[in-house]
């Protein structure tokens, strides 16, 4: 991926606002990952950490709350990027920053699909819990698959005016 490719749009979105906000907030401190500094690597690392460690907690914290029934699973995943991101943060202390930007490139290969599935799950379960339906999500600019699938103006509705 090129380093101005990720960045927050609705397509994130998955209508739980606390889980939308820290995510937004994820999504631009990995990016800043990929973009700052060389000298600004460990600082914004050590931000990233903080964050990712409080944002899993948060997240950990919903789900005991409602017995969210993936939990485990869910758990799992977040505990694996934060031993990426320790074991990352520990090579940095040794002054090897190289790590740090494929670390970010690996983030967002990860992020959406733990969001599509993962945190969409947890998401929809939140809101059924404390409102009693699922999420309503608006997502501006962000095209459906149906609204990409067209009929050509040439075509016709006549199949036999069709040529084989």
């Amino acid at each position: 991926m090129n380093a101005a490719s990720f960045e927050w749009t609705d397509k994130f979105l998955l209508g739980y606002g606390p889980m939308d906000d820290v995510h937004h907030e994820f999504v631009t401190l990995v990016n800043t990952l990929r973009t700052c500094a060389d000298e600004d690597l460990p600082a914004t690392l050590d931000a990233f950490a903080k964050h990712a460690e409080s944002h899993f907690s948060e997240e950990l914290k919903w789900m005991k709350a409602t017995d969210f029934p993936a939990m485990g699973c869910h758990a799992d995943e977040h505990a694996a990027v934060l031993k990426s991101v320790h074991e990352v943060q520990a090579l940095v202390a040794t002054g090897d920053t190289k790590q740090v930007r494929s670390l970010a490139d690996a983030l967002v290969d990860w992020f959406p699909g733990h969001a599509d599935y993962l945190d969409s799950a947890l998401a929809h379960w939140l809101v059924k819990k404390r409102h009693g339906g699922a999420p309503v999500v608006l997502r501006r600019g962000v095209k459906s698959a149906a609204a990409t699938d067209t009929i050509p103006a040439h075509r016709n509705s006549d199949p036999s005016s069709q040529s084989a």
